[in-house]
């Protein structure tokens, strides 16, 4: 079970470095633009000048594949970043300052995690422009309740260690000992939490898409491919939807096999959504 474990592992890692390859290099490897639209070319099943066959618009999947993962992938990556900003920040100091604010910050968590962050992410947008960085953005904004819990939780436990109170013994500042002695023994934590993270935004990005809420039509990603999809898989448009729908699928398992992976090897606790630590 170990070795399929390792075995799944690389695989995942293999797919998603050929991926980053694809997306990267996507201008060399398609003959069309990810919005060039061609009504003499609707819905054409794949074939030798559409690979991947083409949209209701005419538009070539396959580039629009290439291109849309780069907004997938960018979207997952900079929504990780942020709520790992946020996350960490306010978990660290949560826990290290303890007592009254660290259970009032609790507290604000709790409450976070009690609204479902879709809905957060549809009311919000009210008050921005639509656009990429604005979903990077309030994914993030809506996601870093889980990764403050568990960080706090890490760093509860480390102050009480030996070379902590040691540390202030001799003279070591708070700043000095959560940011040398703390934070770094929760590097393993926020490695798995940032992988989770990534998957986690871009299966956000891709419904708020779907839904027409995310990012701007005129602008390829996964999630915007698969909008109305409904109807043309109903017509025999099958690789409308089979394609960008592989992508998601196969993009989100990979990272998660890796932050499970990670996970076991670490010997981290597993966090749930409505635990409270």
């Amino acid at each position: 079970m170990k070795w399929k474990g390792r075995h799944i592992v690389t695989w995942s890692g293999f797919y998603l470095l050929l991926l980053a390859i694809l997306t990267a290099t996507a201008p060399f490897l398609t003959f069309y633009g990810p919005l060039e639209v061609n009504l003499d070319a609707v819905l054409e099943p794949p074939s030798a000048s559409h690979l991947l066959g083409t949209d209701e618009l005419g538009r070539d999947i396959w580039s629009r594949l290439l291109y849309g993962g780069r907004v997938s992938l960018t979207v997952g990556f900079a929504a990780m970043l942020v709520s790992l900003f946020i996350g960490v920040s306010y978990g660290a100091l949560s826990g290290f300052i303890g007592g009254m604010v660290d259970r009032f910050l609790m507290r604000v968590v709790d409450t976070l995690l009690s609204l479902p962050s879709i809905i957060v992410i549809i009311g919000l947008q009210v008050f921005f422009p639509k656009s990429m960085l604005t979903i990077m953005l309030l994914i993030g904004l809506t996601s870093w309740m889980p990764i403050a819990r568990l960080i706090r939780a890490e760093v509860l436990s480390l102050k009480g260690e030996i070379f902590v109170q040691a540390s202030a013994v001799v003279g070591a500042s708070p700043h000095h000992l959560l940011l040398r002695h703390v934070l770094p023994q929760t590097m393993p934590t926020i490695a798995v939490m940032a992988i989770g993270g990534v998957s986690h935004a871009i299966l956000t990005e891709s419904t708020l898409s779907f839904l027409g809420i995310g990012i701007p039509p005129h602008e390829a990603s996964w999630g915007n491919m698969l909008t109305g999809v409904q109807t043309y898989i109903l017509s025999g448009g099958w690789w409308v939807a089979l394609f960008p729908g592989i992508c998601i699928t196969l993009t989100v398992l990979a990272v998660t096999f890796i932050g499970d992976r990670m996970q076991d090897r670490f010997a981290l606790p597993q966090l749930k959504g409505g635990e409270s630590i």
